[in-house]
């Protein structure tokens, strides 16, 4: 694998980190507390695999602008925008949210939830239209 090959990992990582945040968000939703609990641990490995990846990344190929004009250009950084932010808040909500649920404090853990995975998801998925309009699109 090549660091040019790394992008496509990213998406990657992302889809399958939505994959497991939706399917955790099922199974409790369903009382299956600990396949829940395995599929948001997944979830939580798979984002951080995906920030080793993407921190190797850019370490090695810098920024890439988007070469996209008009109208897809404003369409772009308006998915771009809350992403960045919304993805810098993720990594300390996502460890409080686990590590309330893995200690059992299920209260303060589902208060926090409530906003995590909304949040994390957007992350997620928002990173894979990133990803296509930046790296297959354009």
């Amino acid at each position: 694998m090549e660091i040019a090959d790394l992008p496509a990992l990213n998406a990657s990582l992302n889809a399958l980190a939505s994959v497991f945040l939706v399917t955790g968000y099922v199974l409790i939703r369903r009382g299956r507390r600990d396949a829940h609990k395995r599929c948001m641990l997944m979830a939580l490995a798979t984002s951080a695999l995906f920030l080793v990846s993407y921190v190797t990344y850019h370490a090695n190929a810098g920024s890439v602008p988007f070469p996209g004009t008009g109208l897809i250009r404003i369409v772009y950084f308006a998915v771009l925008i809350p992403h960045v932010i919304l993805a810098a808040t993720i990594l300390p909500l996502a460890l409080v949210t686990a590590t309330r649920g893995l200690r059992g404090d299920y209260t303060r853990h589902v208060r926090i939830a409530r906003w995590t995975l909304p949040l994390w998801l957007y992350v997620s998925v928002s990173g894979v239209i990133v990803y296509l309009m930046l790296y297959q699109l354009y």
